[in-house]
């Protein structure tokens, strides 16, 4: 039996040892440059915004002098849009992967099906805001309003929920299915009781970015024409609004220092509702996590 070289062993050994040390130094600096870069972001944003972050913004409209605007109507209609993209997003999206996972058969056209949803996850916003501008505004006839918008915005976050939805109940072992099935459950019960728990940490996973993306979009709100500055809050679906997003754009375009102040208070509040939607989320899904 031949031996390998003790000099060659320790010379391969040195080099694979020279390269994770490198790789490793790579990927520390990659992670504190983008940590950097977010603490700059942050404190920009916190010292420009926080002296005008008081109740007098959040309860005040929009307005030309900088010291008198507020984000109310912004605030409230984010708030709407937000109760119409969670439901039909996540109940369509959520939907459309068990049929796929497990009762739509597996031939090329269902394969077909899922690569265009994995696609449409990368195309760009403002294609869906011509989409929604096209068939929710004029042929339905639904107008600048926030079921419009709201149908708009689910559009643009179905595929990447359904992607999440599918990869969480693929990932469900197929012996639970089968236990289920041998106590005598029909198909859907063995769905409804015994994947749709375990799946749900990572459907939510899912939702919490798509819901995020969408909080934040401003391209498909101004296609589809959702107005800048409103004197008043909505009292429906068919309703115009405005939205946090446009807000923050329209102050931050304009040429006044002080706006730039009051577009850093209203990230703030974004930011915040984005923990807000992130931390129930989250707390749901480790409920979920300890559970299954």
């Amino acid at each position: 039996m031949r031996y390998m070289d003790d000099t060659v062993v320790m010379k391969r050994m040195t080099k694979r040892i020279t390269a994770n040390k490198v790789w490793k130094t790579l990927f520390f600096l990659a992670t504190t440059f983008a940590l950097v870069a977010l603490a700059i972001l942050l404190y920009r944003i916190v010292t420009q915004g926080i002296d005008y972050l008081n109740i007098d913004f959040l309860t005040n409209f929009a307005s030309r002098f900088a010291d008198k605007a507020g984000i109310k109507a912004a605030l409230i209609g984010s708030l709407w849009l937000m109760a119409v993209v969670a439901p039909v997003s996540i109940i369509l999206g959520v939907g459309t992967a068990i049929y796929l996972e497990e009762y739509a058969k597996k031939n090329k056209i269902n394969d077909f099906i899922r690569m265009n949803i994995s696609n449409l996850a990368g195309v760009p916003s403002i294609v869906f805001g011509l989409l929604g501008l096209t068939i929710f505004v004029r042929m339905m006839g639904l107008g600048k309003s926030i079921l419009a918008a709201g149908f708009t915005m689910s559009l643009l976050i179905l595929p990447v929920i359904i992607v999440a939805a599918q990869e969480a109940i693929r990932a469900v072992p197929n012996e639970q299915r089968e236990a289920s099935y041998g106590m005598g459950a029909t198909k859907w019960q063995t769905i409804l009781r015994v994947v749709l728990p375990a799946a749900i940490p990572g459907i939510l996973t899912g939702s919490i970015l798509a819901l995020s993306r969408a909080i934040g979009e401003t391209a498909p709100l101004v296609v589809i024409g959702i107005p800048v500055i409103l004197q008043f809050l909505p009292n429906g679906l068919l309703s115009q609004f405005t939205a946090l997003p446009m807000q923050i754009y329209d102050w931050a375009k304009r040429p006044q220092e002080a706006f730039q102040y009051v577009a850093a208070a209203g990230i703030l509040v974004l930011m915040t509702v984005l923990l807000l939607m992130n931390s129930i989320a989250i707390y749901i899904r480790n409920k979920f996590q300890k559970r299954y």
